[in-house]
């Protein structure tokens, strides 16, 4: 009876393997709240990468009795004996060979190599930690070296199959099970003195070096996890709201905000006889010939003037080293004028394909203007992708090119966008706590440990709204010195104020709305004012603005006046006043800058960390 109890009880849960491969993936067995201990006894395949190993010796047995059957009798012979035991059995023999060749000294390194060959290896276990990135969780993997060799396994980053029943743990710790292995299917060798990931602990900014190997580390798969977790959330919150799903293009002829850096979109011609073009290059836009001469004129003024009044030496130096390199650029640019191909140059004569356009396309900054389009269609609609701005500098929230997800709706005015971008963003948070609780629990303890009180935060409190008008009263009354105090209106809100409003004065995400109509795009709507647009953006504490939306016009003759008053290229801009004039409507939109929302539910503090292969100016070696 008492032995009855003390087997273990068969297991009633069998774990399936992944459909299109067949093993069984690590969060099946270790995203258990119990650890699995039902699971003991089931024979599993898995698959995965060595996180970190040790190799425990075992003592040899004892050499099992011999049996006296008195004299004369002879020991019935073996009927399989293995290689190794007859390569022992002929040991002495070798060593006799090697005596005779290579003499009796101690220091024969011959003998010495020969000895330490010939010399069985202690039996030992390797322990190894298995992650195949399904989960933030590692499994314990015991390897008998009778099954195959501990030092082809223990080094970190060594890709492994291999096949072996569940058991209870033999260490105790965080793990209730571990896999006993008995068959190797497969190893992955690492070259160990170049593997960046070698050390046990790499911080998270020399990760940037290594892109392509970074995500095997658990704080960058974790990211990865939520990230996936935070993109499936976005797109469920929008089917469950009706909208539907429309791809708007990457290379577009038309500025969508109108001031924008954009990067602008060139081809690769080599004409026979004359020298290659330069590969299709990222030009900052707004910086033409004309504007460069214009400034060499006035710069050439400046210089005689400060020769004429007999001003200081230094300041004359400054205005001609600034004249020089001003005529320097304007010299540059006349050449690359002058060596682009001619519009009558034959087709023959192009290697590569033209621009994709007669026109200048560029790379989109917003999708929000072609989401219009299939709003006043198909109702609501939303789309996800990535964004350009042709930025140089370098910051930790924002890098070239970033993920978006826009939403745009139809019969709808500033007030519903609003509470859209509230509910979509408590869902986010919500979504990940409750599809991603041990990433969450992991990037709490190594990351942020307030990370999940901040997100349960959003969920259960009501945002701030108060007009730009409110904000700028508040921030002038502000004694701190990190924020500009005697804001005039109209005056662009910088992040250091959006920052304090949400951290130091309100200490929950703020929505401001309202602002200036300089300060927001062409297309967002005039208030009866006059002055102020209808516009906002939420402000999240330690992320800054998080979501920017408007109320966009549908008013033609009003639409008409700011792209005329702002001098933007109407032709640009025909399509979409095509919208004004058949069946326009109310609608209105935001856009979520989604790396940023990885990095407000991660607790990371740079982008480039939230992204799996960030791009900056001059840097996309990946």
């Amino acid at each position: 009876m008492d032995s009855e109890q003390a087997m273990p009880s068969t297991s009633t849960t069998h774990l399936t393997p992944f459909k299109y491969s067949n093993r069984v993936l690590l969060k099946t067995i270790l995203d258990r709240r119990d650890g699995g201990p039902e699971l003991i006894g089931q024979r599993v395949l898995i698959g995965g990468w060595v996180k970190s190993s040790k190799e425990i010796m075992k003592q040899p047995p004892p050499p099992p009795p011999v049996a006296d059957h008195g004299p004369g009798h002879e020991p019935e012979p073996k009927s399989d004996v293995s290689c190794v035991e007859i390569l022992q059995s002929r040991i002495p023999f070798l060593r006799t060979i090697v005596k005779v060749l290579g003499g009796s000294s101690s220091n024969n390194p011959l003998r010495e190599r020969l000895d330490a060959m010939l010399k069985p290896a202690p039996p030992s276990t390797a322990f190894l930690k298995v992650s195949d990135g399904s989960c933030a969780a590692s499994l314990q993997v015991l390897v008998e070296s009778s099954v195959v060799p501990p030092c082809q396994l223990l080094h970190t980053g060594t890709s492994i199959t291999v096949e072996g029943v569940l058991q209870q743990s033999s260490v105790q710790g965080k793990n209730v099970i571990e896999l006993k292995v008995d068959k190797v299917l497969h190893i992955g060798t690492v070259d160990y003195s170049k593997y960046p990931l070698s050390k046990k602990r790499v911080p998270i900014d020399k990760l940037r070096e290594c892109f392509h190997i970074r995500a095997r580390t658990t704080t960058v798969g974790s990211v990865m996890r939520i990230r996936s977790t935070l993109t499936f959330g976005a797109h469920t919150f929008c089917h469950n709201h009706g909208f539907l799903s429309v791809q708007v293009p990457i290379v577009t002829t038309t500025d969508c905000n109108g001031f924008s850096e954009n990067y602008k979109v060139t081809g690769l011609f080599d004409k026979a006889g004359q020298k290659e073009e330069p590969k299709a290059i990222a030009e900052i836009e707004g910086v033409s010939l004309e504007s460069i001469k214009a400034a060499a004129k006035e710069k050439s003024s400046l210089v005689e003037e400060l020769k004429r009044t007999d001003s200081n030496k230094e300041a004359l130096a400054a205005a001609v080293q600034d004249l020089r390199k001003t005529n320097e650029l304007a010299s540059q640019l006349e050449a690359r004028e002058k060596s682009k191909p001619k519009t009558s140059q034959k087709r023959d004569n192009v290697k590569s394909s033209e621009s994709s356009s007669s026109s200048e396309t560029y790379l989109t900054v917003s999708g929000r203007l072609h989401l219009e389009s299939y709003a006043c269609a198909l109702g609501n609609v939303y789309s996800f992708g990535p964004r350009f701005r042709a930025d140089k500098g370098e910051s930790p929230k924002h890098v070239p090119e970033m993920l978006m997800f826009e939403v745009e709706m139809a019969f709808t005015q500033l007030e519903e966008a609003m509470n859209c971008a509230d509910d979509f963003f408590k869902f986010l948070c919500k979504w990940v706590l409750e599809n991603c609780p041990e990433d969450m629990k992991f990037v709490t303890e190594r990351i942020d440990r307030n990370r999940i009180d901040r997100l349960q935060s959003v969920i259960s409190s009501s945002f701030e709204r108060i007009s730009y008008d409110e904000a700028l009263n508040i921030l002038n009354k502000v004694t701190d010195t990190k924020v500009e105090t005697k804001l005039q209106w109209g005056a662009a809100l910088t992040e250091e104020d959006l920052s304090h409003l949400s951290e130091e004065i309100y200490k929950k995400p703020v929505i401001v709305y309202n602002y200036p109509k300089a300060a927001k795009p062409f297309y967002v709507r005039l208030n009866d004012d006059g002055k102020t647009v209808a516009a906002f953006d939420m402000i999240v504490p330690k992320i800054g603005k998080l979501i920017s939306g408007s109320q966009n016009e549908e008013r033609i003759h009003i639409l008409s006046t700011r792209i005329k008053d702002l001098g933007l290229p109407r032709e640009q801009y025909e399509w979409y006043l095509d919208l004004r004039r058949h069946g326009t409507v109310k609608h209105s939109g935001f856009s979520l800058e989604f790396d940023l929302m990885v990095l407000f539910a991660t607790g990371l503090t740079d982008v480039r960390d939230a992204i799996p292969f960030p791009r900056s100016y001059g840097k996309a070696n990946f």
